[in-house]
């Protein structure tokens, strides 16, 4: 197998509506529910999903990082694109597969620099297992498996 620091895929299957996971990505209090503590678009079209070109500021629970960056493309169905960790590219694909919606997540454009490799490429791919495990939680049972209030225990898988 060849190392790819420069990028990596992960896939999982999400029983839910096509539309919904789409707006889990694309609306503010839908990503909200999810992934962020805050969410903010620019610019939102009129059912209130994030458009191309929008920028967006993001925060996390219990982290003071701030990320800043754009809305590259969303086709207001099923692609949602965005810069992520500095110049990266984020693509989120939603495929209907049976009564299931494949989600694949491609982060690319990681640069391979030595403390890229560490800080963004492994440490993006944990991170974004562990949320799209919760995106999974979230939509098919409602519940969030982030620690949201409890300080000491930042940084376990909770």
């Amino acid at each position: 197998m060849e190392n790819n620091w420069t990028s990596f895929t992960l896939k999982i299957g999400i029983k839910a509506h096509l539309e919904t996971l789409y707006k889990a990505w694309a609306n503010a209090s839908e990503i909200e529910k999810w992934f962020l503590e805050t969410c903010l678009y620019q610019h939102t079209d009129d059912s209130g999903n994030a458009v191309s070109g929008s920028l967006y500021d993001w925060s996390w629970y219990l982290y003071p990082v701030k990320e800043k960056g754009k809305v590259v493309q969303a086709n207001g169905k099923d692609f949602f694109q965005f810069s992520f960790a500095g110049d990266c590219l984020v693509d989120v694909h939603l495929k209907e597969f049976g009564e299931n919606i494949l989600v694949t997540l491609t982060q690319h454009r990681i640069p391979d620099d030595e403390p890229s490799k560490f800080a963004i490429r492994i440490g993006c791919l944990e991170g974004w297992t562990f949320y799209l495990a919760n995106l999974k939680s979230y939509y098919e049972t409602g519940y969030d498996l982030r620690n949201k209030y409890h300080p000491e225990l930042k940084g376990v898988n909770n």
